[in-house]
Order: structure tokens, then C-alpha cells, then sequence
């Protein structure tokens, strides 16, 4: 096993809706990205950071090269 397997890239910041479905894609593809949301983490904390209904999805960047085409046909049919 690569010593890089859990390394990860954030493959997109945005509003929650929105990650939603490009995590539903990514789940078809047999990839499950990892939902990183600040605000909601640091409100649990007792502070608030980040932006509300912002998240972030990261995927191990061995799975990028099977995801990529997806994440981009999702990005442009968003217009992002």
C-alpha cells in the first residue's frame, strides 16, 4: 500500500445543498468523500469559525483520478 493512500485534496467548498449531490455521484463512482464543516464543528465547540452552510468534501487522491471527470461534469452543470 501506497504510504500516500490517505492523503486527501478538498475537491470543493461550497454550500451544503450543493455538496450533497456531488457526494451522491461520487458514492455511484464507490468513492465516499469526507464532509469537513467548520462552522457547524465549532459551534458543537462552544465558538463559532467558518461560514454557515459552508462545507468542505476532500477524497483520498487515489480515488481523484476515477472521480475527476465527474467532479468536473458536476461543477460546470452548477456553474461553478
Amino acid at each position: 500500500m501506497s504510504q500516500y493512500k490517505n492523503e486527501t485534496t478538498r475537491i470543493y467548498t461550497g454550500p451544503a445543498m450543493i455538496a450533497k449531490g456531488l457526494v451522491s455521484r461520487l458514492n455511484d463512482l464507490g468513492i465516499s468523500p469526507i464532509e469537513r464543516n467548520d462552522n457547524e464543528s465549532s459551534i458543537q465547540a462552544g465558538f463559532t469559525i467558518g461560514v454557515p452552510g459552508q462545507v468542505m468534501l476532500y477524497i483520498r487522491n487515489d480515488e481523484l483520478p476515477k472521480a475527476q471527470q465527474t467532479i468536473d461534469a458536476y461543477l460546470k452543470e452548477i456553474g461553478e
